[in-house]
């Protein structure tokens, strides 16, 4: 049976205050194609402090907009109903955590639409690729938006995935396009995901979860990654060290900035997640010091 989305928790998460101050001794930059500016992170170890002790995750509603044990879960969007199956019994299996939806993916998802409704965004036309796609509604959102998608995981993810995209995205059913591909993180990327450019976005909800897969995660955000590709990526707030380890890796090749919950979607709010938006340093922000002395 169908499980219907939860409006009234919906409403009451909304209410959540933001976790993230707007300091104006901050430094706010716009980064990529996302046209509002953001509050920049400095120091990794800060901004897990910044996250968790003024938002304070642990005390707020887990789950707010999902039902993890339902096998059907919808969500309207873009003027559509968009439902997706889930696999409850799959989550049993040690390290499987896409095979049903998380808030951050809802939240990413109704951000995307909110900022291309907004005018800070624009979609149409351009190449995405999701990471660790799971249930596959970021991607489907993107090409409900005007994106060519690729929304790729791991092989034995990949039945689910095209259920859930064969579903919602067919022939006329939407302004972009979606297909679903296999892509382990650390390994080689197929050409077809770089040729003949790297995408102009990458999507990723729920993909920081274990201090192991930071470095491959990390690798694959590299080489999927130019000078023009725009990376979104919402994370669940369970543990700092593991964020924080993402951030100090990340700072190696990326300008991060933190999206303020001002910019989400006014009813889809949660101190549980952080949005991130994404670009690659440029080649001289990434040359050695000792070349120009």
């Amino acid at each position: 049976m169908e499980q219907p989305f939860a409006q009234e928790e919906e409403s009451a998460t909304a209410q959540e205050q933001s976790h993230s101050p707007h300091d104006d001794d901050e430094p706010h930059e716009q980064l990529g194609a996302y046209i509002k500016p953001v509050r920049v992170v400095q120091s990794p170890s800060e901004e897990t402090m910044l996250l968790w002790g003024l938002g304070q995750p642990a005390a707020c509603k887990n789950n707010a907009f999902v039902r993890q044990s339902s096998h059907t879960l919808s969500l309207d969007s873009c003027g559509r109903r968009i439902t997706l199956v889930q696999s409850p019994s799959s989550m049993s299996a040690p390290g499987v955590t896409g095979a049903v939806m998380w808030d951050s993916g809802i939240i990413l998802a109704k951000f995307l639409e909110h900022s291309v409704d907004s005018g800070q965004l624009s979609l149409k036309g351009t190449r995405a690729v999701e990471l660790g796609a799971g249930c596959g509604l970021v991607g489907i959102v993107g090409s409900l938006l005007g994106a060519n998608v690729v929304l790729t995981d791991l092989p034995d993810r990949l039945k689910l995935l095209k259920k859930n995209v064969e579903t919602n995205v067919g022939e006329g059913m939407t302004r972009g396009s979606a297909k679903v591909g296999e892509l382990t993180w650390g390994d080689q990327i197929e050409s077809e995901l770089i040729d003949p450019s790297e995408p102009d976005f990458l999507f990723g909800s729920d993909v920081i979860y274990s201090e192991s897969a930071v470095d491959d995660l990390l690798t694959t955000l590299k080489e999927l990654s130019g000078p023009h590709t725009t990376i979104f990526l919402a994370g669940e707030l369970r543990n700092d060290a593991i964020l924080e380890c993402f951030l100090e890796g990340a700072m190696d090749d990326f300008v991060i900035g933190c999206i303020d919950q001002g910019q989400w979607h006014p009813d889809f709010k949660s101190n549980r997640v952080a949005l991130f938006v994404l670009v690659k340093k440029s080649s001289i922000e990434l040359e050695p010091d000792y070349l120009f002395l």
